[in-house]
C-alpha cells in the first residue's frame, strides 16, 4: 500500500499555490581583525510575486540578478532575511497548529531540478537507487520505492530493464538530466523549480527535454518555476515572465504581453539582443551598454537608472513601483506610472 499520497489542494484554482511578499537574502561580506560584518551583497531585495496553481512562470535576467537565489529561497535551501511565503494558504515554515506547513512537508512538495546534471547525481548510487532514495526517506518501503523509480524512470522515457542499475557516469548529459527530473517527481510535488535545466544541452537533447517537461506538466499536474537566460526557451515554455534585475522584480506580466509590447527598458533591452537569423535585422551595436552595478552598494531610485536611455532625476530620488499596465501586466518603471513625475509618464497617462 502506498503510504506516500499526492498532497491535496487546499485552496482551490484561484489561490495562488505560492505566494511571496518582501523575500530578501543579503549576504554579509566580513573583514577586518576580528571577521565583523563589512557590507551586505543584496542578492534578492524586497521580491513579490505570486505562483498560480498548473501554470509555468519564467523567470529571466542577467547573471548576477538574483535568479538563482530566488530559486534556493523558494526550495528553502537558504533562508531568507525578511519576508513571508503562503503555499497554498499555509506559511510556510510555520506552526502547523496555526495554519503553518513544516520544512519537511514543504519540500515534498517542491521540488528543484538543478543546472549540472552530473553534479546533482552521487556517483556511487545506481540511478533507480537515486530516484529511490528519497520516498524511502519518506516512508515508502524498499519494494515501493524501487516501483515507483521504475514508473518513473519509465515516464522520463529511460527503460527501466536498460537504465535502473546503471550510474550517472554511463549516461549522457541528457539522460542524467531525464534522471534528476525523474527524482524530483519521486515524492510526487505540486510545484517543480527548475533552475536552468537545458543550459548545459545541446539545442537537439534541449528541444527533447523540454517537450517532456511540456509532458509531465500536464501528465502530472505540476506548476512550474522556469529560470533561463534563454529568452527562446522561456517564451516556448511559460505562461507568464518575471524579469529581475539587480535583485528587484523589473517587470511581470503574461508571455505574449511581455515579448509583444515590453514596458520596462531592461526588458526591451533583453528582448532585442537576441540574436537575429535575418541579416537585414541584425544589430551593429548592442541594445544595452554596461555592466549591472555593484548589488553591494546599488544605484538609489531605480536600480536600472546608470544604464538606461532615459533616466531623468525622479528615477534617482525615489524608487519606482511595480505599477499596473493592464490585466496581469505590470512595470516597475516610472515612466509606467502616470503619477511618477517622470515626463514620459505624462505621455503614457495622455
Amino acid at each position: 500500500m502506498d503510504t506516500l499520497p499526492p498532497a491535496t489542494d487546499r485552496g482551490g484554482p484561484a489561490q495562488p499555490l505560492l505566494s511571496l511578499k518582501g523575500l530578501v537574502k543579503h549576504f554579509p561580506l566580513k573583514g577586518g581583525l576580528l571577521g565583523r560584518t563589512q557590507a551586505v551583497v543584496r542578492a534578492v531585495d524586497g521580491v513579490t510575486f505570486d505562483v498560480m496553481k498548473g501554470e509555468t512562470l519564467g523567470i529571466v535576467g542577467e547573471s548576477g540578478c538574483g535568479k538563482s537565489t530566488t530559486a534556493r529561497l523558494l526550495m528553502r535551501l537558504m533562508e531568507p532575511n525578511a519576508g513571508t511565503m503562503v503555499f497554498d494558504g499555509e506559511t510556510v515554515g510555520g506552526n502547523e497548529q496555526a495554519g503553518g506547513v513544516s520544512l519537511r512537508d514543504y519540500r515534498r512538495q517542491v521540488q528543484m531540478v538543478f543546472q549540472d546534471s552530473y553534479a546533482s547525481l552521487n556517483p556511487r548510487l545506481p540511478i533507480e537507487d537515486t530516484i529511490a532514495f528519497a520516498p524511502k526517506v519518506h516512508g515508502l518501503s524498499s519494494h515501493e520505492a524501487s516501483i515507483r523509480a521504475q514508473e518513473l524512470l519509465a515516464a522520463v522515457g529511460l527503460a527501466p530493464a536498460q537504465f535502473a542499475r546503471r550510474y550517472p557516469h554511463e549516461l549522457s548529459g541528457g539522460q542524467r538530466q531525464r534522471i534528476n527530473i525523474a527524482r524530483a517527481l519521486a515524492l510526487r510535488p505540486r510545484l517543480v523549480i527548475l533552475d536552468e535545466p537545458v543550459s548545459a544541452l545541446d539545442k537537439s537533447v534541449e528541444a527533447q527535454v523540454l517537450n517532456l517537461l511540456v509532458d509531465l506538466k500536464a501528465e502530472f499536474g505540476l506548476t512550474y518555476v522556469f529560470i533561463s537566460h534563454d529568452l527562446n526557451v522561456v517564451q516556448y515554455i511559460s505562461d507568464r515572465v518575471l524579469v529581475m534585475y539587480l535583485g528587484e522584480v523589473a517587470e511581470l506580466g503574461p508571455v505574449d504581453e511581455i515579448y509583444a509590447r515590453p514596458a520596462h527598458p531592461y526588458t526591451r533591452a533583453l528582448l532585442a539582443s537576441r540574436p537575429s537569423m535575418d541579416p537585414r535585422r541584425r544589430r551593429t551595436e548592442p541594445p544595452l551598454s554596461g555592466d549591472p552595478p555593484n548589488p553591494v552598494n546599488p544605484p538609489s531610485g531605480c536600480r536600472f537608472r546608470t544604464r538606461c536611455p532615459h533616466a531623468e532625476e525622479v528615477c534617482a530620488a525615489k524608487a519606482p513601483r511595480l505599477a499596473p499596465l493592464s490585466a496581469g501586466h505590470a512595470a516597475a518603471c516610472h515612466m509606467a506610472d502616470p503619477g511618477s513625475g517622470h515626463s514620459a509618464a505624462a505621455k503614457v497617462a495622455a
